[in-house]
């Protein structure tokens, strides 16, 4: 059975950075894509960044606006096993507990995580001052 633990999350005031970390057991990160997703309270979880196993970069539409843009970047270890997800000048808005997952393709940041998706706890950013 798959298992995902994120990582990274915390307080932090707006404009600070924090780096999430995507690890799994059962399963080798590198075959597949990883997204990651986030979900905030009141709000249905949202596609935030995806890297494909072939390590192309993808980010969610929002991404190329004010609120994201150039503000993300996702990355693999493939060694560690793990995905990372840097997250700089973050923004109360930026507030959610974030997920990550596999996913068959990175098309589903944009379309909403499958049904089938795996989910581990989560980890909690809180953007405030």
């Amino acid at each position: 059975q798959v298992h995902f633990v994120e990582s990274g999350g915390g307080l932090v005031q707006p404009g600070g950075s924090l780096r999430l970390t995507c690890t799994a057991s059962g399963l080798s990160l590198a075959y597949y894509a990883v997204g990651w997703f986030r979900q905030a309270p009141g709000k249905e979880r949202e596609g935030v960044s995806c890297i494909s196993s072939t390590d192309i970069r993808s980010y969610h539409p929002d991404s190329y606006q004010d609120s994201l843009k150039g503000r993300l970047t996702i990355s693999r270890d493939k060694a560690r096993n793990t995905v990372y997800l840097q997250m700089n000048s973050l923004k109360a808005e930026d507030s959610a507990v974030y997920y990550c997952t596999t996913l068959t393709d990175c098309s589903y940041v944009i379309k909403g995580a499958p049904v089938s998706a795996s989910w581990g706890q989560g980890t909690q950013v809180t953007v405030s001052s």
